[in-house]
């Protein structure tokens, strides 16, 4: 599985059926993702102490456009999935609240989500 990050109110956005288009696509060329271990590196860069984010596990397979893993910087480590397209809701196995501790700070997931099925 891979993760993306995002506002709660992105994902319900899109609509049944429909797919999940980060603003990244457009100016990036493409959707910013993390593994289970490091998910928590953007999180706390980018949101830190934000309580309006969701988590969308994603099953890379079942995509149907590249994704590629890339340095999150240029040079740097680790290197983070980015997928190449919109995101059908058909690949989000799950999506769970993502909160940050008491410090503001987010941790990456102790457990993994039940995986039965879109969420």
């Amino acid at each position: 599985m891979i993760l993306h990050l995002c506002p709660a109110a992105d994902w319900e956005a899109v609509p049944p059926g429909g797919s999940y288009r980060a603003a990244s696509l457009d100016d990036a060329g493409f959707i910013h993702c993390s593994d289970p271990g490091t998910v928590h590196l953007p999180a706390n860069r980018l949101y830190a102490g934000r309580t309006d984010l969701v988590v969308l596990w994603i099953d890379p397979a079942l995509l149907g456009v590249p994704v590629r893993w890339e340095p999150g910087e240029p040079g740097e480590t680790p290197w983070f999935p980015h997928v190449y397209g919109p995101v059908p809701s058909a690949a989000v196995r799950a999506v769970l609240p993502y909160r940050p501790g008491p410090d503001g700070r987010f941790v990456p997931p102790t457990t993994p989500p039940p995986l039965s099925g879109t969420a």
